[in-house]
């Protein structure tokens, strides 16, 4: 069993990526190799994960997949780990609904069978610190809570005071306070963070973090406490029988298209495909033997003049689809095959054009886990088949004609409202705003190359 370590937050915006991002830096410092995870959906978090880690950020959602998967997950990327870091999301609680803790963080940790640091915000408490660590040590028994982490106290006698508080009502240890520091400051933009994978500061941020952890955080007693992690035995993952030829799957993936799970590239790799990068800002055509093209979600919008400017490639994507390639879009993706993608001020940037209307940005954030229905029979799905996935834009598809197939019915939460039709299945695209993780339905893989194999093949 690899030591593991779940790092959780009484709320969003505690400083759980900050904390998480400096403990793996400082651990990889003192010659350790970390495995990142991080609970939920979250594709950008990750990517500062990777950055401290040198290994791959993954996510552990126990809703989209199914939770008896995870540890066995878990083990599979640990190989040739010395401890497995889990970052947290929102409150350590919180998950897909209000009356159980099916995704949340607490629900992850009993899974893996992990122990649990919660990171508390002093900048506006004293002594209350105290009652709030003591409700998240009581509100669920079964949760192995390990202590806690301080974050952005005043100085030496605020952090001070406030573990003294946290450790009278809890009789856990404090394994640390950080100082407020604006380096460790992390820019974000109307979806969260900004990804890595955009021009920034990140080496900075990342060298701040591990210096702050490793001064002012107890490295040896927080290594310690992961050790006492007892991970379950779970049945073996499902494998994948390889389709023959190895198809070339080309797969979009640059600033502006960054949202990409390193566990679906690793089914499309298992089912047979050999996997071709390309950049939709910067390529000119698509990668050489391109049997199918995966576009995935990001910030399109971002970069709607640079890909508008990008002819070459708009016209590559659309003679893709037009000859039938297998085109699998995300959310970003989808927002790429449209006519237009129209900007926040009402700027219009032509796209790909494949699919008729526009991406406009609203300003309303849609958001959620989504149970999907497939509409249709086709290449990746059987008609009626469900999966589960997420959604997380501020774009909406406007000017969708009404006669156009739809992808899914995006069946209601309580099973009582009617389901309403998203995305778009027209012969050999699919493409949807909802988000998929392969492991909640691992043949979709397999399906999507056996059809980039099919095509190869004409």
């Amino acid at each position: 069993m690899v030591p593991t370590l779940v790092i959780a937050g009484t709320h969003s915006g505690v400083g759980k990526t900050t904390v998480t991002t400096g403990l793996i830096a400082a651990w990889r410092a003192q010659g350790l190799v970390v495995q990142p995870f991080k609970v939920g959906p979250d594709y950008i978090d990750p990517t500062y994960h990777q950055l401290a880690a040198g290994r791959p950020g993954r996510t552990l959602d126990a809703w989209m997949v199914p939770p008896g998967r995870l540890p066995a997950l878990v083990t599979q990327a640990a190989r040739g780990a010395d401890v497995v870091v889990v970052e947290g999301v929102m409150g350590a609680y919180d998950g897909f609904g209000y009356d159980d803790e099916l995704g949340s963080t607490a629900h992850v940790a009993k899974v893996l069978g992990a122990p649990v640091v919660v990171v508390l915000d002093a900048r506006a408490m004293a002594r209350s610190a105290g009652a709030v660590a003591l409700g998240y040590c009581t509100f669920d028994p079964e949760l192995d809570v390990a202590g806690f982490i301080v974050n952005r106290v005043a100085g030496e006698a605020h952090g001070r005071g406030v573990a003294q508080a946290v450790e009278a009502a809890t009789g856990l240890p404090v394994f640390g306070w950080i100082p407020r520091n604006e380096a460790l400051h992390v820019p974000e933009r109307h979806l969260g963070l900004v990804p890595t994978a955009e021009p920034g500061r990140w080496a900075h941020f990342v060298r701040a973090a591990a210096g702050a952890i490793a001064h002012h955080v107890d490295l040896e007693r927080l290594l310690a406490t992961a050790r006492r992690a007892a991970l379950p035995t779970s049945a073996p993952l499902p494998e994948l029988e390889p389709v023959a030829g190895e198809p070339v799957v080309a797969v979009a993936r640059d600033e502006a298209f960054s949202f990409l799970y390193p566990d679906n590239l690793d089914l499309l790799r298992a089912a047979g495909a050999r996997l071709a990068f390309f950049s939709p800002l910067r390529d000119q055509t698509l990668p050489p033997g391109t049997s199918a093209v995966v576009l995935s979600g990001g910030f399109p919008e971002v970069y709607a003049k640079e890909l508008s400017a990008n002819t070459a490639m708009r016209e590559a994507i659309r003679g893709a689809c037009e000859h039938g390639l297998p085109v699998y879009a995300e959310c970003g993706g989808l927002m790429y095959l449209t006519e237009a993608i129209v900007d926040v001020e009402g700027k219009r940037h032509p796209m790909a054009g494949v699919l008729p209307g526009h991406s406009v940005m609203t300003g309303r954030l849609t958001l959620g886990y989504r149970l999907a229905e497939a509409v249709h029979t086709g290449w990746l799905f059987r008609g009626g088949e469900r999966v589960r996935g997420h959604e997380f834009h501020y774009s909406a598809w406007e000017d969708r004609p009404a006669t156009l197939p739809p992808a899914y019915w995006l069946l209601p939460r309580d099973h009582q409202g009617t389901p309403h039709p998203e995305g778009a299945h027209v012969r050999n695209v699919w493409a949807s705003y909802v988000h998929l993780h392969f492991w909640t339905k691992p043949e979709l893989a397999r399906r999507l190359v056996a059809a980039a194999a099919r095509s190869s093949g004409r």
